[in-house]
């Protein structure tokens, strides 16, 4: 076969069980948790806040 080419036959009878109970799938839950998230700065609300507008102003100019 050349470049690019497939033989169909390779297409024929492909069989996927999805529904396999022995699959190894993700969890997307496997590791929840409810908890709270704190973090401390020494950095004012106003200068939390102008780094923020230089960040977005450098994503703009991008």
């Amino acid at each position: 076969m050349g470049f690019g080419s497939y033989d169909e036959s390779e297409q024929q009878n492909q069989e996927v069980n999805a529904d396999d109970d022995d699959s190894e799938g993700v969890s997307v839950h496997e590791n929840d948790h409810e908890g709270k998230i704190t973090f401390e700065t020494d950095a004012s609300t106003d200068e939390l806040m102008d780094q923020l507008a230089d960040i977005k102003d450098g994503a703009e100019e991008e």
